[in-house]
């Protein structure tokens, strides 16, 4: 498996995986709404094609497996990243491509420059790459009612802001849609 930032030629592919990764067993013919919020983050002002990455299989034909992408966010001000949504195939989840992927856009957004990226998510799983709850370092979460499972990890350019940002995390326009 390799990862690398997502190609034009990636972006079908791509959709297809996070529409897999999110489907509904009850609804297999509707669109999850990961998939749409996708499509909607690819047009908006928030959306960083630098940081958008897919995991590919090297079989010969390079198949696309997984796709992570981080967009614009702000914390009062501050540009800053939200990550999501992020997927993997169904078929070769467990083998280590999301892991691969947060790696891979986690050092991209370092070094970018980025301060911080946030996200919504299991504790459990993003732990191991240094996220930590966003209330810990004073950013609020869109929504109260996320608590713990709104995080966030601090990147290298985070120490050159004095003061270090604080206040409510909005993510890219798209996810107010939700």
């Amino acid at each position: 498996m390799l990862t690398r930032r997502e190609a034009p030629a990636d972006v079908p592919a791509a959709r297809a995986v996070i529409a897999a990764a999110f489907a509904h067993a009850d609804a297999p013919d509707r669109d999850p709404v990961e998939a749409t919020l996708l499509d909607a983050l690819r047009t908006c002002d928030g959306w960083l094609p630098e940081l958008s990455y897919v995991a590919v299989e090297e079989n010969g034909g390079n198949e696309v497996v997984g796709h992570v992408v981080c967009t614009r966010g702000h914390v009062d001000g501050v540009p800053v990243l939200g990550l999501g949504p992020i997927g993997v195939r169904p078929d070769v989840q467990r083998l280590g491509t999301g892991l691969a992927l947060v790696h891979a856009v986690l050092g991209a957004a370092d070094a970018l420059g980025e301060p911080l990226v946030a996200l919504l998510g299991s504790p459990a799983y993003y732990g191991r790459f240094g996220f930590r709850p966003a209330a810990d370092l004073g950013i609020l979460p869109p929504d109260p009612a996320w608590g713990e499972y709104f995080q966030v990890r601090t990147l290298t350019a985070y120490t050159s802001y004095e003061p270090a940002p604080r206040g409510t995390f909005r993510y890219a326009e798209p996810f107010d849609n939700l």
